[in-house]
């Protein structure tokens, strides 16, 4: 594997200078985007060569556009027939990428189809059996279409491993591998991931053919442009402090980390109760209600978002101002990634995390892994020894 770092390339490099066709930067700058992110500037150009390609950087540094602008370029003037396609994690990221490639694609006949569970089936295999350009999908939905025959891969070109650390995290390692066996093996294979640990090593050993490696950043550190913070609380009284934050000071968008699904909805039924308009998001609401609280957060009706790991990635939300960890995160990865859905695209923002005297350990694990100690910030009446 060859490494790359974006970080020591010189120049003012503009999306124009790299090689992406007409159509692409009339969208680009339909969207305001001007200059490529350093994930972007050096992997896009590789990408449209046909290189496999490994790319690594934290959340929120544009790796999605790493892969979505090269693989509409290349679509462009081709036969229409499945030549793409995406695998993600979870239905929230699917719908991410979908978003990404049609967002990039408004000036070019590409089409672009979401494949992931808890929707109905039957709209996605009829359009699967019509044929589409490019199929993002989750690993288990995407296999009950192939054992019904319901998807051709026959002329796949290019195959996307999106967030392969959460795939490998969530146990989806057998069901990557049942699909790859089922694709063209002459091919083009982009990962992406924000850590490499051994196991996403290992799979891109198996799947790609002298890869490039870009890599944005030293591996599990965390957004620069994120200020953290630990309040030291007793466990009984997380909900009161969050309360006491979101009443008392001026946050405007704020996403909370809960542990358990049971535990979000105690948060939105405490913080209705003050009067903060607040919605959950975790594996036992429906999609349809997910989907509604995420979009009523985008929109601002709801200023904050309690939500499980489910949406610790996947998350292309723009302008929350805050991170709050009401639980402290198990492993330190999660830690980087949660904070990294605040302090997107050179924006700013602030992390909080709630350490009850049972997380001390855990909080003093997350700051040796990104190589900082966390300030610690003592509210009256609701630390450790009140």
């Amino acid at each position: 594997m060859t490494i790359i770092d974006p970080d020591a390339m010189i120049g003012d490099v503009t999306f124009a200078d790299l090689g992406l066709a007409a159509p692409l930067l009339d969208a680009l700058h339909d969207a305001g985007y001007e200059r490529p992110t350093p994930i972007q500037r050096e992997a896009i150009p590789l990408a449209l060569r046909g290189r496999d390609l490994i790319g690594l950087a934290q959340t929120g540094t544009g790796k999605t556009a790493s892969f979505t602008l090269p693989v509409v370029h290349r679509l462009l003037g081709g036969p229409r027939r499945t030549r793409v396609l995406v695998l993600t994690p979870t239905r929230e990221l699917c719908l991410q990428v979908e978003e990404s490639v049609r967002k990039y694609s408004r000036h070019a006949p590409v089409d672009v189809i979401p494949v992931y569970g808890g929707v109905g089936y039957e709209p996605q295999e009829r359009a699967l059996r019509q044929g589409v350009d490019v199929v993002v999908a989750t690993p288990g939905r995407l296999l009950d279409h192939l054992e019904k025959r319901n998807v051709d891969f026959t002329y796949l070109e290019t195959l996307v491993l999106d967030e392969a650390d959460r795939m490998l995290d969530m146990g989806f390692a057998p069901q990557i591998n049942r699909i790859v066996d089922q694709i063209p093996k002459y091919r083009q294979t982009l990962l992406f991931s924000a850590t490499m640990p051994p196991e996403v090593e290992a799979l891109g050993r198996k799947y790609l053919r002298k890869p490039m490696v870009v890599q944005v950043g030293r591996r599990s550190s965390a957004a620069t442009t994120v200020t953290h913070a630990v309040y030291p609380v007793p466990r009984h009284r997380k909900n009161d402090l969050l309360v006491h934050l979101l009443t008392k000071d001026d946050h405007e968008s704020v996403l909370v980390f809960t542990r358990t699904k049971s535990g979000a909805d105690r948060v939105v039924r405490d913080l209705a109760g003050a009067g903060v308009h607040a919605g959950a998001m975790h594996a036992d609401k429906s999609q349809r209600e997910r989907m509604q609280a995420l979009e009523d957060f985008k929109s601002g009706k709801l200023r904050v978002l309690v939500a499980t790991d489910i949406a610790q990635r996947g998350l292309d939300i723009s302008g929350i101002t805050h991170v709050i960890n009401f639980d402290v995160p198990q492993q330190p990865e999660d830690y980087v990634h949660r904070i990294g859905r605040t302090g997107r695209a050179a924006s700013t923002g602030d992390a909080y995390t709630f350490m009850s005297a049972e997380e001390i350990g855990m909080v003093r694990t997350i700051e040796r892994t990104i190589g900082q100690e966390i300030p610690r910030v003592s509210v009256p009446g609701f630390d450790f020894g009140t």
